[in-house]
């Protein structure tokens, strides 16, 4: 019989170090990181570097909260990700179902071009996007940082699989039953999604947490700017201060790594789920 799978013989031990080296890989910027946070300013110039802080100087976290502001950016970015989130998952749902589960015509092309549209880079649609914000006059204010955000090709994609993978017959049990489309999806097989649509959510979370270019460039004022630009004019004002920027940096990703690991489960049933069937 011949072997099909080319690691059924591959020593084990040797494919677990490759794994955990991979994961010291990673986890060392993380260290450095927070190490820094924690050490004094000397400390943190001394060469050689120490791997250890000598005292753990947990004040200087309060500094970098207080001298950036973070109350007001951590709040403009949990309005701005979870008022995104909800249009990402109305849009997704509708999305998903349609192209999943009714029969329209053009529907295949349709859907083609929008996973193409998955493969423009963000700066060709900058400037197009910029001027029809201004056209609307919505430039420094919350309709740029989240209307254009609302939809998300790769969470209908994603939904879409989904759904696709839910046997038609039940549609069928459920109109004799006396629902129609919107009642069966919003009845039954939103309820079924959850852990897509958790994933959904998650991601939705993320980018709006590490959105960057986009509101860097809608907005001018301070006191509508998400996480992530505050931390980008913090740096500049503390380009030399070491300790307070991985403080601040520390603090902005805090957040990101607590809710992975909230959701880690539903996001890789999801995952699975929605590669079964295409």
């Amino acid at each position: 019989m011949i072997n099909i799978n080319p690691f059924k013989k591959t020593n084990k031990p040797l494919i677990y170090f490759l794994l955990i080296l991979g994961a010291i890989v990673m986890i060392i910027p993380f260290y450095w990181m927070v190490t820094t946070g924690l050490k004094t300013p000397q400390e943190a110039i001394k060469f050689p570097p120490s791997i250890w802080p000598k005292s753990f100087v947990w004040s200087n976290f309060a500094k970098a909260w207080r001298q950036a502001n973070f109350s007001m950016y951590i709040i403009n970015t949990i309005f701005i990700a979870f008022t995104t989130l909800i249009g990402v998952l109305f849009s997704s749902i509708l999305g998903a179902y349609a192209f999943a589960k009714l029969k329209f015509k053009g529907k295949d092309i349709l859907f083609v071009s929008l996973l193409g549209i998955m493969m423009i880079p963000m700066p060709v649609y900058i400037i197009p996007g910029y001027l029809v914000l201004m056209k609307l006059g919505w430039i420094d204010t919350y309709m740029a940082l989240i209307i254009p955000w609302t939809v998300s090709v790769f969470n209908i994609f994603l939904l879409r699989q989904h759904f696709k993978s839910i046997p038609n017959e039940l549609f069928e049990a459920a109109v004799l039953d006396g629902c129609n489309h919107w009642q069966f999806l919003w009845k039954i097989l939103v309820p079924l999604s959850k852990p897509v649509l958790v994933t959904i959510s998650i991601f939705s979370l993320l980018a709006s947490w590490n959105s960057f270019i986009w509101p860097l460039v809608v907005t001018n004022s301070d006191k509508i700017r998400p996480i992530q630009v505050g931390l980008a004019y913090f740096m500049q004002e503390q380009s030399t201060n070491y300790v307070l920027l991985s403080a601040a940096s520390t603090i902005s990703v805090i957040p990101l790594i607590a809710l992975f690991f909230l959701a880690q489960k539903q996001i890789i049933s999801s995952y699975a789920r929605s590669g079964i069937k295409g």
